[in-house]
């Protein structure tokens, strides 16, 4: 069977009018850094770049040294390209502009560059999420205000999955397609065609350490999976949690389930635990593309319209009935 690469996918896409030249070398450059963090993760200990790197982020958290490497790693391979306009990093506090010695093209990337990287010390899988925009016309050095744009208006987004394989999933509005790098050969192949959400599931994801905090929603909903046959659903539900958003939105898309860091009392006055732009935004579009469903619990995920760079929001996410169940209660209450 004839094995079709990442590039030959995406000149197919551009062929079909999904894509233009400068969004399939943009997702390209995205993959060749993916390749390289890929090889940082790999290493480990190897290679020292394990534990602290001994500064915050904007958020103030702690960074770990492949933090800074993996955001180091996309902003130069995506700075020189052409194909865009400026970036903005969940690790840095202000928009990254494009060097005025490179040319600039159309578009804005915002990326996490290694989500769940608190597993990284304990030999954990962790990932990278991107999201693609326009930058609006006319716009030649952009700005925070240009970046702030619904999630509806995402031209493209995905992650990468650095676990037993690297994996790349990937959406520019035509399904959810999976690409598998093998490592021999050096570039990523076509794996996971239109990969999709079951409505329903019997697993969840949630962070139960914070139950005490959640808001009655949440506890009624979390409490009636956790009665089983027993109670109102009728049906048993296992809890899963990896504590690396990637890792537990990847098992969703590969077998169904509902993911949920909700608004909670310790999360109320930054908004919610989530950051909109790295991570809810580009996650919401990858699992309505794959036929799930994302909420804040008050409202679709892609129809916020972002108020700052580095926004937090709620994020449910994922088997369609289940979140449409959890918004449900959210309106009841």
């Amino acid at each position: 069977m004839q094995r079709i690469s990442l590039t030959q996918f995406l000149i197919e896409q551009q062929r079909a009018g999904r894509t233009t030249a400068d969004l399939r070398l943009l997702i390209e450059v995205v993959a060749r850094a993916v390749k390289a963090i890929s090889v940082n993760v790999s290493k480990g200990a190897l290679a020292g770049v394990l534990g602290e790197a001994g500064s915050d982020n904007v958020q103030g958290e702690a960074q770990k040294k492949l933090d800074v490497i993996a955001n180091e790693i996309l902003i130069q391979a995506n700075e020189w390209g052409g194909h865009l306009a400026g970036m903005a990093s969940e690790e840095v506090e202000d928009v990254r502009p494009i060097p005025r010695e490179f040319p600039k093209g159309g578009y804005l990337l915002l990326f996490d560059p290694l989500d769940g990287s608190s597993n990284i010390d304990v030999n954990i899988s962790v990932g990278t999420i991107f999201s693609v925009l326009r930058c609006p016309e006319g716009c030649t050095e952009p700005v925070e205000a240009d970046f702030l744009q619904p999630g509806r208006d995402q031209v493209a987004a995905g992650y990468a999955l650095y676990g037993p394989s690297t994996q790349l999933i990937l959406t520019v509005g035509d399904g959810v397609h999976g690409f598998t790098l093998d490592r021999e050969m050096g570039s990523f192949v076509y794996t996971h065609p239109f990969m999709t959400v079951p409505v329903d599931t019997q697993e969840f994801a949630i962070n139960a350490s914070n139950a005490r905090f959640w808001e009655a929603p949440i506890q009624r909903y979390v409490s009636e999976m956790q009665e089983g046959k027993t109670g109102p659903r009728g049906r048993d539900f296992n809890m899963r949690w990896v504590a690396s958003m990637v890792a537990d939105v990847h098992r969703i898309l590969t077998r169904g389930g509902v993911f949920m860091y909700p608004l909670d009392e310790k999360c109320r006055a930054q908004g919610g635990k989530l950051r909109l732009m790295y991570e809810a935004n580009p996650m919401a579009m990858i699992v309505e593309q794959a036929g799930g469903a994302a909420s804040t619990g008050r409202e679709r995920i892609l129809d916020l319209v972002p108020t700052r760079l580095h926004q937090r929001v709620p994020v449910i996410l994922g088997s369609r009935n289940e979140v449409e169940r959890a918004a449900r209660y959210h309106t009841e209450a």
